[in-house]
């Protein structure tokens, strides 16, 4: 018989190879090479196998001794640039790619590859031109229009990213991946019902498709359907246990849903499968901040810095945590260095502009406020009108429409400003809450006072109640502080003073200790009404709840709190009752803004981390000349706030 010769060895190995039969194949090229142990092809081939079978490193030393051999052989350089990108050495990988080209120029797999390499490695402008070059070297090919629609994405070009992948469909209709990459692009665009039926539409045609459930579980998440979305994420993981991505997108979504402590668990998995992996350590200091613990935030914001020292978001995000810890001048420099890295950055400019204000730098602040109407989720939605803004120059007969933007404490506060408006020889409209309507049209029965939803007379100018400081150039030494500017209806107040004469006499003292709950800050805000108990050791004391909707009606023992608060139907009503008590004590909320826009008797009660509008490191506000304040010496501690309070409390008794 005669012997089977190294060539007929090869030509029975390839078959094999390409039909997926690897282990065969395999067998056939080590035959070859026990018989000739240089023999190139035989290298090369079994180099792609082992590549194939997540042997990269064996791979490398395979194909790199088929490429001694033959220098000038462009299949194994774009082969080895495979097997290095698998391993993760993409700069060994693109170097390859190159190398592959520079011997092939004409070479549409090695031109492709080397987009893919760079995709990888974040080059995205080099990636896309590699792959428009291969839609050159080879116009119909649908999974270069894939791809370059993803590294388009990734650059920011949503439309053109949309457009590629679209053109990728039209030419193979039941390409998985293209679906997944449209469904990416359309999510980043906006519309999400497209974006999640492109992501089904690619599992659909590839069920076990891990890249197209972590797509749809962003989408998911995006749209606000939290448990939908981590299902996605949770099967993306179940398909490829390393994916690191998808682990740090269900840390997100994980996070959104209130889930802290297993978002936390998730972007730890995460960095373990990707140790450089600077967003998922972004993340992980989010979490970490909303639990509190802010020393844990900065290392891992820090940690995000030092993989990647241009990321605009992480010097954002550490500098929320630094004027947290009350370290405000490096929270600032934190803010400006995040603008300068990405000058359009609107959420570090919002909190350069709180950090500027809390400090006391009003006019740079009052400039970087503005750039609130780009932040989503704040509550300042720009409104869309055809009539200009306000710049502050006399309003000549025009009719201004003064709206309110953000929450009732931030309207009663700004609404200060409604004499100085007037003043501008102008007519005047207020839009606000309809819980606040009744009170602000006391301040002026000639001004018409529109509730928010409700068909809006016509009007010249506008102006945001929250822009008025800048716009009329408000600093430390102009504030308009002249109160009562709020007042209760005499009829209103008179029938409380009747309701309350029926309650026991003494020092009459209303209380508010939590804010909304949907406050991004309520937590560090508000306290437990049992942290109260202390000055109920203050004889004399009669306390009256001024907490609407409390979570919280329980006093603690020893301390009785009169609740009329079903009674009260607008801060009108509030207001009213607020006449009738001697003190107001209050945490952050608006009952403090209504109390000291009335001037009454207001105690305001601040957490470490302030707010900007109270300044740092005094008892007074320049905003309300009878608040005072009491500040947390440290994070969390309102245990010392009550006691002082408590001291304060027998102190204004015993002066009568």
């Amino acid at each position: 018989m005669k012997p089977v010769t190294i060539q007929e060895t090869i030509s029975l190995a390839l078959p094999h190879h390409q039909a997926g039969r690897l282990r065969e194949a395999e067998q056939l090229y080590q035959q070859v090479l026990a018989q000739q142990p240089g023999h190139v092809d035989a290298l090369h081939l079994l180099g792609v196998i082992n590549a194939q079978t997540g042997r990269y490193a064996a791979a490398v030393d395979l194909i790199r001794q088929a490429i001694a051999l033959r220098p000038n052989f462009p299949e194994a350089y774009n082969n080895l640039g495979n097997a290095l990108r698998d391993q993760g050495q993409l700069e060994q990988a693109i170097a390859a790619f190159r190398q592959a080209l520079a011997l092939k120029p004409d070479f549409p797999d090695a031109q492709f590859n080397l987009g893919n390499a760079l995709k990888d490695q974040g080059q995205l402008e080099q990636a896309i031109a590699a792959y428009r070059q291969v839609l050159v070297l080879r116009p119909n090919f649908p999974g270069a229009y894939s791809n370059l629609g993803a590294a388009l994405q990734a650059a920011g070009q949503t439309d053109q990213a949309i457009a590629a992948c679209r053109q990728a469909i039209a030419l193979n209709p039941r390409d998985p991946g293209a679906y997944s990459n449209l469904g990416n692009a359309l999510r980043s665009k906006g519309d999400l019902d497209q974006a999640i039926t492109a992501c089904r539409t690619a599992i659909a045609l590839k069920p076990a498709f891990p890249g197209a459930y972590n797509n749809l579980g962003v989408a998911l998440k995006n749209q606000g359907q939290l448990a939908q979305a981590i299902a996605a994420l949770r099967q993306a993981i179940a398909l490829q246990p390393s994916y690191a991505e998808a682990y740090n997108n269900l840390g997100n979504a994980l996070q959104d849903q209130g889930l802290t402590d297993q978002a936390i668990a998730a972007y730890r998995q995460a960095i373990a499968l990707k140790p450089n992996y600077p967003e998922a350590y972004n993340n992980l200091g989010s979490a970490w901040q909303t639990t509190g613990n802010l020393d844990e935030a900065i290392a891992a914001y820090q940690q995000a810095l030092s993989l990647r020292p241009d990321y605009a978001e992480a010097y954002g995000n550490r500098g929320i945590a630094l004027q947290a810890k009350g370290h405000l001048d490096q929270a600032i420099a934190a803010f400006q260095h995040a603008i300068t890295l990405k000058p359009t950055a609107a959420e570090a400019h919002h909190n350069l502009s709180l950090a500027l204000l809390l400090h006391g730098d009003w006019p740079q602040g009052w400039e970087e406020y503005e750039w609130r109407w780009q932040v989503s989720g704040l509550g300042s939605s720009p409104r869309g009108f055809a009539a200009p803004p306000w710049d502050g120059r006399p309003l000549q007969g025009r009719t201004l429409l003064l709206h309110a933007e953000q929450g009732f404490g931030d309207t009663l506060q700004f609404i200060r400003y409604l004499p100085l408006v007037i003043q501008n020889g102008g007519k005047v409209i207020v839009e606000c809450p309809v819980e606040l309507r009744r009170l602000i049209q006391a301040m002026n029965a000639a001004i018409p006072v529109v509730a928010k939803g409700q068909a809006l007379p016509d009007f010249d100018l506008h102006c945001p109640l929250m822009s008025l400081p800048k716009v009329l150039g408000t600093t430390l030494a102009n504030v308009p502080h002249d109160v009562p500017y709020l007042q209760a209806n005499a009829t209103d107040t008179q029938t409380w003073r009747t309701r309350l004469a029926e309650q026991p006499a003494g020092v009459k003292v209303g209380l508010a200790w939590a804010g909304s709950r949907a406050h991004k800050n309520d937590r560090n805000r508000s306290l437990p009404l049992a942290a109260l108990a202390p000055l109920a050791q203050v004889p004399g004391m009669h306390f009256y709840s001024l907490q609407k909707a409390a979570t919280e009606t329980a006093p603690p023992p020893g301390m009785k709190i009169i609740d009329l608060t079903a009674e009260l139907q607008d801060f009108a009503d509030t207001a009213a009752l607020i006449a009738n008590l001697d003190l107001v004590i209050a945490v952050d909320t608006a009952v403090a803004h209504l109390a000291g826009a009335m001037g009454k008797p207001v105690w305001t009660l601040l957490p470490f981390a302030p707010d900007w509008r109270w300044l740092l490191a005094r008892e007074d506000s320049p905003w309300y000349p009878t608040m005072r304040l009491f500040r947390q010496p440290a994070i969390g501690d309102w245990d010392s706030v009550i006691q002082q309070v408590a001291q304060a409390l027998a102190g204004w008794v015993q002066r009568g």
